[in-house]
């Protein structure tokens, strides 16, 4: 059974994990040689030490076209969000971390809570195709979403059009918000975006494994001592 989740996983015979550059939580560092560093990354190394089998790391600047590179012998593990979309190829465990979605405000915002932002009329900037962009596709039914390219595009767009809230991953936008005095970061969440790992729904042995593990690094603490050791803020070990 061990073999034929090594041939699953690492059918090089080295681990390609494939890493989401742009999640400042998740990656943040880079190594001497160029690596990734970061709670992800480091996942991934824990990953390649059960199999036995060496890590190399695969890195993307958006989550999108890491999720698009499923089973095109790019990567053989993907740490992204885990979203329906991407899971009609992309198996994923339950999430190892999770991150709080919510809305930053203008000035003067009449925009109280969550639930005021998804009205006719309303804008919203966010960034196309991450995880907690994918959410509000799924689920904004009234207001409508202006969608930028990257992280930094879509607070330039939301300053420049002054449009009505921009949405992202808080612990982003508690910093996003100092950069404009009097806006505000809405209270509560619209989302948790779930981060786990992912591979190919063709690899049928290695699924369950990789459920087991992510259950058992949760755990035994070991994420929680990942968060610990980058010093992030942010992160949460996802429900065990």
């Amino acid at each position: 059974m061990v073999a034929m989740i090594v041939k699953e996983l690492a059918p090089t015979g080295v681990l390609r994990v494939g890493i989401n550059l742009s999640n400042f939580l998740l990656v943040t560092g880079k190594a001497a040689n160029g690596d990734p560093q970061g709670v992800a990354p480091d996942m991934g190394a824990e990953i390649a030490r059960r199999l036995g089998v060496g890590v190399t790391y695969v890195p993307f600047p958006q989550p999108g076209p890491l999720a698009d590179k499923v089973d095109t012998d790019t990567w053989d593990i993907g740490l992204i969000g885990a979203e329906p979309q991407r899971a009609e190829k992309i198996f994923f465990t339950k999430a190892y971390v999770e991150i709080q979605s919510t809305y930053v405000v203008p000035p003067g915002s009449p925009l109280k809570v969550i639930a005021d932002v998804d009205k006719p009329g309303i804008k919203i900037a966010c960034t196309a195709r991450t995880a907690y962009g994918l959410w509000l596709e799924r689920n904004i039914k009234h207001a409508t979403i202006v969608w930028t390219e990257t992280l930094d595009n879509s607070f330039d767009k939301f300053v420049a059009d002054k449009l009505d809230a921009l949405g992202g991953l808080k612990p982003k936008l508690m910093s996003e918000v100092k950069r404009m005095p009097g806006a505000r970061i809405l209270d509560g969440q619209f989302s948790a975006v779930q981060q786990a790992i992912g591979t190919s729904r063709k690899n049928s042995a290695a699924a369950p494994w990789l459920e087991a593990f992510s259950a058992e690094v949760k755990a035994s603490g070991f994420v929680q001592g990942l968060i610990d050791t980058h010093k992030v803020v942010g992160l949460n070990v996802a429900g065990v």
